[in-house]
């Protein structure tokens, strides 16, 4: 069984192996810039079956003009079970009426099936554009 629930306390004894599990390594590699995101961010959920975190999102932002799914990851094993889905309609839940609730991810059609099953369009869809400064 899967519990989904708000961290406000980070362990990244369980948090840095989730990100390595899913090839994130540019956290791993600066994982006190991982700590001062995670201290800065707007909302984390970890999804936990038993005591193990198998899953994880964060979301940045203000929380009425906008909320940024900054990172969703699931154990590749765990994968295509519900468990981001139910951490992403939870954050939904959180906040219902958010102007803007954005995300940016992979080019795959696995992931862009993905989020819009949850209902995200493409940006490009609703007559916008992104971009970004790496």
């Amino acid at each position: 069984m899967i519990t989904l629930c708000e961290l406000t306390e980070f362990d990244f004894q369980e948090i840095l192996p989730l990100y390595a599990a899913v090839g994130w390594t540019n956290y791993t590699a600066r994982p006190e810039m991982l700590r001062q995101a995670f201290r800065h961010s707007l909302l984390v959920l970890g999804a936990y079956e038993e005591d193990k975190l198998v899953g994880l999102l964060r979301a940045v932002g203000d929380g009425f003009s906008v909320v940024l799914l900054q990172d969703l990851l699931v154990l590749p094993d765990r994968q295509r079970q519900g468990i981001g889905t139910g951490l992403v309609r939870t954050l939904m839940e959180r906040y219902p009426e958010v102007y803007q609730m954005e995300l940016f991810t992979d080019d795959t059609l696995k992931t862009a099936a993905f989020y819009r099953s949850l209902g995200f369009t493409l940006d490009s869809d609703a007559g916008c554009r992104g971009f970004m400064k790496l």
